[in-house]
């Protein structure tokens, strides 16, 4: 089913102007439902919180809520972009669940926090049959429009409006839509969890990034850089800057058994490649072919839950 949303609400990949202020504590209330509902609403909505520097507190009795959600069955699944329900009269909803078949909630709870429609990203390609498309969803169960079809499915935000990532077909916050509605003849699955990139894109420095150590500047070329797991799940972040184009090798060293993800060119989360025991033991090893640019590498121990220890890392042409 495709979810709903009202025509006055304008949404893209995500809006800098519309993201909360990172680490800010969300307050969620409640104005319909019954407990079943409120635990499918929780649940999804941390689905974003385990990446995102975010926190949700559900009390129904807190009055100034920045999300208040109802379960209006005739208004279809719908949400107010994020920092926008901030105008909205405190009396009023500024998400309704109409429906709560797969990942919805988690879907408006991404618009919520400042995410849109993967499918108007303008990475995306996707060229519509537009005529099959304003026919179907304009009739049930949506009966929208031609405008709100075109706000919410065919108009693309231009690349300089947004932060995205390149097109993710597994997003969340991608419609399902027929093999009809595209030239392609290729239509789009129910996503019903986060993506691999909704998640690092949600937690990444373009959205809501978690406190920790600053980010280490890397020298090409230069010794390798002393570094630590201190804490189970932590993450390390290492930049470098590439001047002149080229083949590139990343190298950790020690005993401890990391990750290594390599993410650019200017991007903090278009992965290039990433490598477990490619080096020496269980040291992470990737060579690429860089183009002038910044780049982002990610070290994590091989064992999120548990892992801990010392390394060393380098980057060498």
């Amino acid at each position: 089913m495709i979810r709903v949303g009202p025509p006055a609400r304008q949404e893209a990949i995500i809006l800098p102007d519309k993201l909360w202020p990172n680490g800010s504590k969300l307050n969620v209330k409640f104005m319909a439902g019954n407990s079943t509902q409120h635990a499918i609403v929780k649940e999804q909505a941390n689905w974003w919180t385990q990446h995102a520097n975010l926190t949700f507190d559900f009390n129904d009795e807190h009055p100034d809520a920045e999300i208040r959600i109802t379960f209006d069955s005739n208004d279809g699944a719908w949400s107010y972009l994020g920092t926008d329900a901030q105008s909205i009269p405190s009396n009023q909803p500024t998400m309704n669940l109409g429906f709560l078949n797969s990942g919805t909630a988690a879907h408006e709870f991404g618009h919520a926090i400042g995410m849109a429609h993967e499918h108007q990203n303008p990475a995306a390609g996707v060229e519509w049959n537009e005529d099959v498309v304003i026919s179907d969803a304009s009739g049930s169960p949506n009966f929208w429009s031609p405008a709100q079809i075109r706000n919410n499915i065919l108009n693309k935000y231009s690349a300089d409006q947004i932060r995205g990532t390149t097109f993710d077909r597994d997003s969340i916050m991608l419609y399902f839509f027929p093999d009809s509605w595209v030239k392609s003849g290729e239509g789009t699955k129910e996503n019903e969890v986060l993506s691999k990139l909704d998640k690092e894109f949600i937690g990444s420095k373009k959205a809501y990034p978690r406190p920790g150590g600053s980010e280490v500047e890397l020298s090409i070329n230069a010794t390798p850089t002393s570094a630590s797991i201190g804490a189970p799940g932590e993450e390390d972040l290492f930049t470098f800057t590439v001047g002149s184009g080229g083949r590139h090798v990343l190298e950790t060293g020690g005993q401890t058994d990391v990750v290594m993800k390599l993410f650019g060119p200017d991007s903090r989360t278009t992965l290039i490649a990433e490598d477990d025991d490619g080096g020496a033991g269980y040291n992470s090893r990737i060579v690429a072919n860089l183009i002038p640019a910044t780049y982002l590498v990610q070290i994590r121990h091989y064992n999120e839950a548990n892992g801990t220890g010392i390394y060393s890392i380098g980057v060498s042409r």
